[in-house]
């Protein structure tokens, strides 16, 4: 697609889904433009009585009535530039709003996969900087080429009023600047584009420096990342200059052609005043009105630029709201399947999977029964694809052969909101938000009770540590739960999934961060957990798993092996390597 069919097309969606619903505001804003261009034009026309009728005639009659003109002229363009204002800003920031709230519509709705293979900085970026570019390009160019274009056309019917041959002369000079002006704005929305993923690039940098301030200081690398962000500092540097010396041009060009015309004009207008032929004030106030239009042209001239600019963003833009997410909901599940049965149980049938950015398979061939309120460990080695296969039954990842089922039904014929509360994840990665511990805890439910959130709390043992907080539980912890430690994060994870009640747990690592202490608390707090739910239990230590109904051992993405710790201890080589391990580790 070739840039000027790209930036039509652009233009066309931001205007059918984000500016026509504002028209009244818009529609009243022109009107105001008009009149705020119309009384520039009157401004310029006036300076001919001003200087005949006044100073050279010298007609008292209107020395009154013109200043009086004058002033109410000034009043009415100072109202309707204001209503202009306020009504501009106004869609201006909506269209912002809009953008910003579609951009994260979509972002939300990806796939898990989308955000492993995306740098969160650059969709902040694009979030922030990007909405930013592109509003502030379309607000200035619905202003500059309504407000400009009524400016100039007044101006210019002030200009043939006076003298229709001057006028053609003073016009005629300005198309000159066509060509160089729309050759700087192609240059400039390629800077741009640049110039945007540079800026993701940084916020990319300072996240991770931020977040990894410990590691960072902890291996004296402050100045290796200082290093990174001065680099990515000084690449933005270069870009924005770089558009700032290009875009630059443009005026330097229209006041070589504006000089041009004015000194044309002075000469002839000159000539012809010396000659009789035009009146002082004729002549004065034509010049008045090519001066006053010379700023709307130069604006005009450099709208292009800006418009490019904003194009830049809005691909950027339009390239989030238009990602689709790869698994999707069927239109008609079967839910209603399901809604009535207590009795669950999975089955993975012949199921392969494996991640886009791999070739390899990281699951294959899994054949798997899990009856109504069995507790499953998964065992192997790291990489064996134990995570993997947690991660599949809430459909955070989509199957590439076989099929999952609870109680016959394939899940894909199950809606996300039904599939997913079925399921409480518990994972080594705890993720927790810069709010209260109230709302971590109770994060996506409504209306529960106060005695209801304590009780999870003391089952999960996190009271212990609640109460020792000035505002207990309305303790605000931070972000990522600064204020708390490894274990004190997976108790506050775990009282979520107390809270939840799904019929499913999946427990990856889930005790990995905790002492031996809080450990044996919580395994006792998990056994009264899993009691009537189906468990699938990731171990950090296969010491806790020993009571499990079976063990599956995962290597390379198979099963290898499926029997109680008694009977792989014995039998399975892996098994008991992975055990003896352990052991050792612990002597």
């Amino acid at each position: 697609m070739s840039q000027n069919n790209s930036t039509r097309s652009i233009l066309l969606r931001i205007f059918k889904n984000y500016i026509k619903k504002h028209s009244q505001k818009i529609s009243i804003s022109i009107v105001c433009m008009i009149i705020v261009s119309a009384t520039t034009a009157i401004n310029a026309w006036m300076m001919q009585p001003v200087l005949d009728d006044i100073f050279i005639n010298k007609d008292e009659s209107l020395l009154m009535i013109i200043p009086l003109a004058i002033f109410f002229i000034a009043l009415i363009k100072g109202v309707s530039s204001y209503i202009q204002s306020v009504m501009m800003s106004f869609v201006g920031y909506k269209i912002v709003a809009d953008l910003q709230n579609d951009m994260f519509d979509s972002l939300i709705r990806c796939d898990v996969s989308f955000f492993s293979k995306t740098n969160s900085g650059t969709l902040i970026s694009r979030f922030l900087a990007d909405v930013g570019a592109l509003s502030r390009g379309v607000h200035n160019v619905i202003i500059n080429i309504i407000k400009d274009f009524f400016t100039l056309l007044f101006l210019i019917g002030v200009l043939f009023y006076h003298d229709p041959n001057l006028a053609w002369i003073s016009l005629l000079i300005f198309p000159l600047a066509i060509y160089p002006i729309s050759r700087i704005g192609k240059r400039l929305r390629k800077i741009s584009k640049s110039t945007q993923i540079g800026f993701g690039i940084l916020t990319k940098r300072l996240t991770e420096s931020l977040q990894g301030i410990k590691t960072i200081k902890s291996f004296n690398a402050e100045l290796m990342e200082k290093g990174k962000v001065e680099k990515e500092v000084d690449n933005i540097f270069q870009l924005t200059y770089k558009s700032s010396r290009i875009n630059s041009i443009s005026r330097p060009l229209m006041e070589t052609l504006g000089g041009l015309a004015i000194a044309v004009i002075i000469y002839v207008g000159g000539s012809q005043v010396i000659a009789g032929t035009t009146t002082p004030g004729t002549f004065f106030s034509f010049l008045t009105a090519l001066l006053m239009a010379y700023q709307p042209i130069k604006s005009l001239a450099s709208l292009n630029a800006t418009l490019q600019m904003a194009m830049a963003a809005a691909e950027r833009i339009f390239s989030i709201i238009d990602t689709k997410p790869l698994i999707t909901e069927k239109s008609t599940n079967k839910d209603i399947y399901l809604k009535n049965d207590t009795a669950y149980n999975i089955k993975f049938s012949k199921v392969s999977f494996s991640y886009e950015e791999s070739k390899k398979s990281t699951l294959q061939d899994i054949n798997l029964n899990i009856n109504k309120g069995e507790k499953v460990a998964l065992v192997g080695y790291s990489g064996a694809g134990k995570t993997t296969l947690l991660n599949l039954l809430p459909r955070f990842y989509e199957i590439k052969r076989g099929k999952i089922t609870i109680n016959d039904i394939n899940i894909r014929e199950l809606s996300f909101s039904f599939l997913r509360n079925h399921f409480s994840l518990v994972s080594q990665d705890i993720v927790l938000f810069d709010d209260t511990l109230k709302y971590n805890i109770c994060y996506g439910q409504k209306n529960i009770s106060n005695k209801k959130i304590f009780e999870a709390c003391k089952k999960a043992h996190c009271d212990e540590f609640i109460k020792k907080f000035p505002k207990g539980i309305n303790e605000i912890i931070g972000e990522k739960g600064v204020k708390l430690s490894g274990g004190q994060k997976q108790r506050i994870a775990i009282a979520r999934a107390f809270l939840k009640n799904s019929p499913f747990l999946l427990l990856d690592e889930a005790t990995s961060s905790l002492d031996s202490r809080s450990e044996k608390k919580i395994q006792t707090s998990l056994a009264n957990l899993m009691k009537n739910k189906t468990s699938l239990v990731i171990a950090h230590r296969l010491s806790t798993i020993i009571d499990a109904d079976k063990i599956i051992l995962l290597h390379h993405g198979k099963i290898v092996e499926i029997d109680s710790h008694k009977n792989l201890l014995r039998k399975s080589k892996i098994y008991k390597d992975l055990y003896e391990l352990q052991f050792k580790n612990k002597k």
